[in-house]
């Protein structure tokens, strides 16, 4: 017979946060998460870390050695500079997650700058149809790149180091005799580039609302795991998370609003980023995009169109090089032969790679392009405050780069040893 006092106070229940049996089931989850976090690290998944932490060592070492490094004036050039470049580098990482490369993005950029600027100063085209040529253009490359990978079966390093050749020679051709092009000063173009920073109460919606979508967006994951019996981050945990990126936000923004404030072309880059970042971990193209440069066969016999995954690849790739290349010439407000040469297209590989992207393939994150671009940035900001020479920089760059794809191979010899590879 069942005892009436314990059907009207049937004692503590797990999860019930006030309860004893509740506080000890969270302080379990939370010693899961840590375990899993620790075991993820141990195991060679180092995500983003590694260029985080780079990332606060050289800030440290460049304002010991310049305070004006970290000034809000510094930081708001700093953060514009790294646009076109980083763009590009956002390309880049589309194609080494594939495990394919890219040698001529520095060409491209300054194919679609000269394109750019011949149609809309010398052929008097509306400056969003001179882009929209441009861009179809590079996304015509990157097509013709896929079609001579996947039909005859040319490696992607030859393809594009011949790109890289072929395509400054049109570049050059494009320009003629004058060799430079000048974009008028008044043009949206270059305002967009060099003048237009968001309102202060702009900027700090959107920094609520990046804030508010973090949550939800978490949260509604958090619902989906739990409906599926597998385990999901407590609301207190997504809480937390959206309120340190409210305040981390929220202080880049308040100080970056002592100077100029924040520009439009770093929030059309941040949005560039969020939209890879949802394509690559919320979508069935992004799982088959991983899936292709984890192991290419096996994804074939998953299903996975090979060619299709690789062909759009190496068209994004095209195209946001010629984004960057657009963007760097409204940012000079000129395109000329040097459009896209120097150290742009090893500048955009190596920000790719020092911000996590895996030579090997298969992993990666579009937020590797806004970190290692930020390295790259803050490196030839914090030498040049220090007026010393770029062949300083050269060999730092280099350094920074060879230890990051030295981590990788490291941490993929370890993901091998665990099983996680």
């Amino acid at each position: 017979m069942t005892d009436p006092a314990a059907v009207t106070n049937p004692g503590p229940r797990p999860d019930d946060p006030l309860s004893p049996l509740g506080q000890k089931s969270r302080s379990a989850g939370a010693r899961d998460r840590l375990r899993a976090a620790s075991g993820r690290l141990r195991g060679g998944d180092l995500g983003l870390l590694p260029v985080l932490a780079g990332l606060v060592v050289i800030w440290v070492v460049m304002q010991i050695l310049d305070p004006l490094f970290l000034s809000s004036a510094n930081l708001t050039n700093l953060a514009l500079e790294s646009v076109p470049v980083g763009v590009i580098a956002l390309g880049v990482v589309c194609v080494l997650l594939v495990g394919q490369i890219d040698l001529s993005v520095g060409s491209i950029s300054g194919l679609g700058a000269a394109v750019l600027a011949v149609l809309f100063v010398d052929r008097r085209l509306p400056a969003w149809l001179a882009v929209a040529v441009a861009l179809a253009l590079a996304g015509l490359i990157g097509w013709l790149y896929a079609q001579v990978h996947n039909r005859i079966g040319v490696p992607s390093f030859v393809i594009t180091l011949g790109g890289l050749l072929g395509f400054l020679g049109v570049q050059l051709w494009i320009l003629g005799p004058k060799g430079s092009i000048n974009l008028p000063f008044d043009s949206g173009l270059v305002t967009f580039a060099q003048l237009h920073f968001l309102p202060p109460w702009l900027a700090y919606t959107l920094v609520a609302a990046g804030a508010v979508v973090l949550y939800a967006t978490g949260a509604a994951r958090a619902s989906e795991r739990r409906r599926a019996g597998l385990a999901a981050a407590s609301r207190r945990l997504l809480a937390g998370r959206s309120l340190a990126l409210l305040a981390g936000l929220g202080a880049a923004v308040w100080y970056l609003n002592r100077d100029r404030g924040v520009g439009w072309m770093f929030v059309f880059f941040l949005a560039l980023v969020l939209g890879l970042h949802y394509v690559l971990s919320r979508t069935a193209f992004g799982k088959s995009m991983y899936a292709v440069g984890g192991n290419l066969e096996a994804a074939r016999r998953a299903g996975v169109n090979v060619k299709a995954v690789l062909t759009t690849a190496f068209v994004l790739c095209a195209t946001l090089a010629c984004v960057g290349g657009v963007l760097s010439a409204a940012r000079l407000a000129a395109a000329n032969q040097s459009s896209g040469g120097g150290d742009v297209n090893l500048n955009a590989i190596a920000a790719a790679v020092i911000g996590g992207t895996s030579l090997f393939g298969g992993r990666g994150t579009a937020f590797a392009a806004l970190l290692g671009v930020l390295v790259i940035q803050s490196i030839s900001s914090g030498l040049t405050l220090l007026n010393l020479d770029s062949a300083y920089r050269f060999m730092v760059t280099g350094g920074v780069l060879l230890l990051a794809v030295s981590l990788d191979a490291v941490a993929r010899r370890s993901r091998v040893s665990h099983g996680r590879a």
